[in-house]
């Protein structure tokens, strides 16, 4: 049986080309193995950073949060920051709505408990995160492209 997905999209950021709530709902079904209620936020850098700092003492923006508010049942909040994913999907070579896929996959399966802690742990959730992905239609989110090379 399908996940129930409560979903609501908070769009906070400036950023120009930013997925639907459709897109952002049909990557965090793919990803969901049980039912659930997300607060998904695209954010601007600054937001990023005060978050990141606040809840990880890093003092830097990052690509996604993910803060796990209920285990039964699943409740959480999820946070995008614009500008860092679309720096990466540029670095990277990546299409940016290939890249928004794959981290709101990434942050889903982060409320459901997977993590990337150690190397066995992180294989394990980055074949996950793969299978998702490219079910999704979307290239491998974890090889690296030719134009990122370049980039690199």
């Amino acid at each position: 049986m399908k996940p129930k997905l409560a979903l609501a999209v908070q769009f906070a950021s400036t950023a120009e080309n930013l997925p639907t709530r459709q897109q952002f709902r049909k990557w965090a079904l793919a990803a969901l193995s049980q039912n659930a209620e997300i607060a998904l936020r695209i954010v601007d850098a600054e937001e990023g950073r005060n978050l990141n700092n606040n809840y990880r003492s890093k003092d830097y923006a990052t690509n996604v949060l993910t803060f796990t508010l209920n285990e039964i049942p699943l409740m959480g909040d999820i946070v995008l920051c614009a500008p860092v994913i679309a720096q990466e999907a540029s670095d990277q070579g990546k299409k940016l709505e290939a890249h928004y896929a794959h981290l709101t996959v990434h942050g889903v399966l982060h409320l459901q408990g997977h993590d990337h802690e150690n190397d066995a742990d992180a294989e394990a959730m980055e074949q996950l995160e793969t299978q998702i992905v490219t079910n999704l239609g979307y290239p491998a989110p974890y090889l690296i492209t030719e134009n990122a090379i370049a980039h690199g």
